[in-house]
């Protein structure tokens, strides 16, 4: 059973829908970092695990979630629980690392549809894109919200941002460690109705998430 991480702030819409349409052999585990919709228990019910994250930021759920998935498999997947992802990609990124053909492969979001990444989010995802491979020589093209990797790499690289720059530190580290990386095509659909990204949902969100990524670079 391949674990899936889901971090996650007031996304009862999305994972009343999200959580129905997971592949058989991937398990929900729920990050909830202080959802005030009833999040937690829409995922109870629907039988994802859930984990409470009382540390505010991305990459303390993601973490938080890490830490909760079981070790026996050892391949854990980490995706956006807004519905902008379709669970059935995720063997997409799960099997190659399965297969020992790459240690960290990344989604490459390709939008369904026009206005589903505004063009402020996908502007600043392109241009750290560009900051990340020529500092690193990753051949990547997104700062992928879906990705996965070994649960014992993972925790190995002991990675410290808590916050929106978790993603990027995430791909610097395991350059600096010469993992191979591979990037894949996944499907970006519109956000579940009812939902709002935290990042690229607004130019305010976007200007966090460079704000915290940006300081990761600088590091």
């Amino acid at each position: 059973m391949t674990d899936v991480v889901l971090p996650c702030l007031n996304e009862a819409p999305a994972l009343e829908l999200l959580l129905r349409r997971f592949p058989a052999g991937y398990r929900a585990i729920v990050a909830d970092n202080g959802s005030t919709d009833g999040s937690a228990e829409v995922a109870r019910r629907l039988g994802a695990r859930v984990v409470v994250v009382p540390e505010p930021g991305y990459g303390a759920a993601v973490h938080a979630g890490l830490l909760a998935t079981d070790p026996v498999d050892g391949v854990v997947c980490v995706m956006d629980a807004d519905g902008s992802f379709d669970p059935a990609d995720l063997p997409l990124v799960a099997d190659p690392v399965r297969a020992g053909t790459t240690r960290l492969a990344v989604g490459r979001r390709r939008p369904t549809s026009r206005g589903v990444w505004p063009p402020h989010a996908r502007l600043a995802n392109a241009v750290l894109s560009r900051r990340l491979r020529r500092t690193t020589g990753l051949n990547v093209h997104d700062i992928g919200p879906m990705r996965a990797a070994s649960r014992d790499d993972l925790l190995s690289l002991d990675l410290r941002d808590r916050r929106f720059g978790y993603p990027l530190e995430l791909l610097i580290t395991a350059a600096r460690h010469g993992w191979t990386v591979t990037e894949v095509d996944v499907a970006y659909h519109p956000r579940t109705a009812g939902t709002k990204s935290k990042v690229s949902g607004t130019v305010r969100g976007s200007a966090r998430a460079i704000r915290d990524m940006s300081a990761v670079l600088a590091r």
